[in-house]
């Protein structure tokens, strides 16, 4: 009898089952070591992948941006050098001048302007790349700086046919955003 209470006190130690634990982790490493190294195979494979995937979007993407660029620069060739000017000409109002989108075009295309033909003023401020809210503005803070005209005189002047010619959206912005 005295061996049946070793067994049984061998059993309710904790080193034992300590023991215990360790033996079959072990065992189920070296059992399944090999599918982490599978594993491990599968996923480098699929980072690969991935980055394959990666490399070759990124040069359909470069691809994409020269055949845009190389358009674009045909697209600039065949400008007529007209249109050209006037598209600088519209530059330098806009930048300089502060100037609205009709008041650039009559300007460009005016007998006591710049003589271009319709097309090309058309042209030129189509392909103007202006804020012309910030025009607007720029207009307005000058006629209430240097003549202190009221906001609702500003408006008239900033929309007015014989005056800047902004559209009432521009006045408006113009208007709402003005120093107190």
């Amino acid at each position: 009898m005295e061996k049946g209470k070793q067994k049984k006190a061998i059993y309710k130690k904790w080193w034992f089952w300590l023991i215990v634990v360790i033996a079959l982790g072990a065992i189920g490493s070296a059992m399944g070591g090999n599918d982490t190294a599978a594993d491990d195979k599968k996923n480098t494979e699929a980072v690969e992948t991935k980055d394959k995937a990666k490399d070759e979007e990124k040069k359909k993407e470069e691809k994409a941006a020269e055949e845009k660029k190389a358009e674009e620069k045909k697209k600039e060739d065949s400008v007529p050098s007209e249109y050209k000017s006037a598209l600088k000409k519209a530059e330098q109002y806009s930048s300089m001048m502060k100037m609205s989108k009709a008041g650039i075009y009559d300007q460009l295309t005016s007998e006591a302007g710049e003589k271009f033909s319709a097309e090309a003023g058309k042209y030129a401020v189509d392909n103007l790349k202006a804020d012309y809210n910030a025009n607007a503005l720029a207009k307005a803070e000058d006629y209430q700086k240097s003549m202190a005209m009221a906001p609702e005189a500003i408006r008239d002047q900033l929309t007015s046919s014989a005056g800047e010619k902004f559209t009432a959206e521009e006045a408006d912005y113009a208007i709402k955003n003005l120093s107190k």
